[in-house]
């Protein structure tokens, strides 16, 4: 089975710093789950920091919105890295 013509893989790297925003930061993962293809959470709870990694298979834009909504919220970095195909 091909993907979609328009879609591109991605992993998404996520520093958690501010955990009153893990609710909101759940909530737009699952809005945007049927884009994400795996998931990984390892919570620091020694520094009081989550580190999270997603791996999408979506459009390029589908990635830019969750990336930039995630990025608004408070104590949260992201960065993107895409697949060159």
């Amino acid at each position: 089975m091909s993907a979609p013509e328009d879609s591109r893989l991605a992993v998404v790297a996520i520093v958690v710093e501010n955990p009153d925003s893990v609710h909101a930061l759940n909530e737009l993962l699952h809005a945007h789950s049927s884009h994400i293809i795996g998931r990984m959470g390892i919570p620091c709870p020694g520094r009081r920091i989550s580190l999270i990694s997603i791996a999408m298979d979506a459009p390029s834009d589908a990635i830019s919105s969750l990336t930039g909504k995630l990025g608004r919220l408070d104590g949260v970095s992201v960065k993107t890295a895409y697949s060159k195909t």
